[in-house]
């Protein structure tokens, strides 16, 4: 089994309850809206970084972030992009598993004709009453699972999402190989679904 940490919509923070979630992962997206390499760096320090260019991320150090990503991961083809109503290509005709996006902020999971949209939501700053969240995806084999986790202060709340029925989610007690956390980070806790 590998795992795909899918976060986003940072905006210059990077919350140590999001980096922890992010421990143990095989290689981390992020959906754009980075804010300052600080990010990207910080992320590259957990797993390799495949990270996409959001609306908001100007300047220098974002012209070498492309706007898209296309790679292959555990044996499945992911495609990123920031802004969903964006997207180019046709993913069945590309042969896309898994879109990731964000720029929304809205976490979700949905699946299309057999293709996995996951939007992690926003790791950065709260925007709204919307939630603070990261997402994974889980491949094993021709399995994919994928979840949502709700950042919170001092915990994490996993929870599905809408339309996300026909999605195989991964609850409490799944196995992770994660390292020891830094000192006074509480690693995330996972409610029943």
């Amino acid at each position: 089994m590998v795992r795909l940490g899918i976060i986003s919509d940072t905006h210059g923070l990077l919350r140590a309850e999001a980096a922890a979630f992010l421990q143990g992962c095989d290689r981390i997206v992020h959906g754009g809206d980075i804010g300052n390499t600080e990010v990207l760096m910080r992320l590259s320090t957990i797993a390799p970084v495949t990270a996409v260019r959001g609306n908001n991320d100007k300047g220098a150090w974002a012209e070498a972030i492309p706007e898209t990503a296309c790679f292959e991961f555990g044996g499945i083809s992911v495609y990123a992009i920031h802004d969903l109503s964006l997207l180019d290509v046709d993913p069945s005709a590309a042969g896309v598993q898994v879109v990731v996006s964000g720029h929304s902020h809205k976490p979700a999971i949905e699946r299309r004709n057999d293709i996995v949209f996951v939007n992690p939501g926003s790791a950065g700053p709260r925007r709204f009453k919307l939630p603070i969240s990261v997402a994974e995806i889980l491949v094993e084999g021709s399995v994919i699972s994928s979840r949502i986790v709700e950042l919170e202060i001092d915990r994490a709340v996993s929870r599905g999402a809408p339309g996300a029925t026909n999605l195989k989610v991964r609850g409490a007690g799944a196995p992770c190989n994660r390292p020891e956390l830094p000192a006074g980070v509480s690693p995330p806790r996972f409610l029943p679904r």
